[in-house]
């Protein structure tokens, strides 16, 4: 067990950053299974989406975050994003230092994946940042040589889900068409690698038919948060403070589509770190 260090207090909040609202879904399954902690979350919609951005920039996004929800006192950062968890990972990790507790999405998930299939075809639907990385197939050969990854750019999915096409003709159209690549052919279980997709996961499994294990990140992540709180004896067990909402750009449609990925009421409040540049 780790001790608790003495940079972090068990008060203080967690800090979630995604390039939009997606990472909500990371931040709902956290609040339900660790409803005292106070969350602190960021959507960088300025600069949406990061799949499609150069990693430069999204190490250089990152690191603004970061250090935005390190000046309100988290004593962790959630990097709620497959894009940014793939290529802005360790430089946020080494930049925080022991100022926080760092975690990404993508580790908590192919250990899962890892864990529960000895062999097989394991497919992976995410942006084409995430995909160029081919960090869940390096990440799961390296925990089996036994699986067979294939990875699929889906780049059209997280702009639809952002603006709120989803379950209807359009959407379905959509995903169909993706799924239905010769690269997803006779796959075992398919990742959602980015935290908008599980926004889609009916109509994902309905495509499916129960024949393929569908694994999104939010519930495996929220656990792998609860868990580092423990070893780091962590846990807020006592008052319970307001979580806190910002946006990079504020729009009034994005505001509406909160409701569909957070089951709280939200209040967004607009914060642009790169507006005295």
């Amino acid at each position: 067990m780790l001790k608790a260090s003495k940079y972090k207090k068990s008060e203080q909040a967690i800090g979630i950053f995604d390039s939009g609202i997606g990472g909500l879904t990371v931040a709902n399954a956290i609040h339900d299974i660790l409803p005292n902690e106070q969350l602190i979350y960021f959507g960088d919609t300025a600069h949406f989406p990061y799949g499609e951005k150069s990693a430069d920039a999204i190490k250089y996004y990152a690191l603004r975050i970061s250090d935005f929800l390190l000046k309100q006192n988290c004593k962790m950062i959630v990097i709620a994003c497959n894009t940014a968890s793939s290529v802005a990972f360790h430089v946020v990790k080494q930049h925080v230092g022991v100022k926080a507790i760092v975690i990404n999405v993508i580790e908590p998930v192919a250990n899962r994946v890892a864990a529960l299939y000895q062999q097989g075809k394991i497919g992976v639907i995410a942006t084409k940042g995430t995909v160029k990385s081919d960090i869940y197939s390096q990440k799961l050969k390296e925990l089996n040589p036994q699986l067979q990854v294939t990875s699929l750019a889906t780049p059209l999915l997280a702009p639809m889900i952002e603006e709120g096409f989803f379950n209807n003709k359009i959407s379905k159209t959509i995903i169909y068409s993706y799924l239905s690549n010769s690269k997803l052919k006779k796959i075992d279980a398919l990742i959602l690698a980015c935290t908008h997709y599980p926004l889609i996961r009916a109509e994902i499994e309905e495509y499916y038919k129960q024949k393929v294990k569908i694994i999104d990140s939010a519930e495996i992540v929220a656990e792998r948060v609860f868990n580092q709180l423990t070893e780091n004896r962590l846990l807020n067990t006592t008052r319970i403070l307001r979580s806190k909402f910002y946006v990079s750009d504020y729009t009034e449609s994005f505001a509406k589509s909160t409701k569909i990925f957070y089951k709280d009421k939200v209040v967004l409040e607009k914060n642009t770190l790169w507006e005295n540049e």
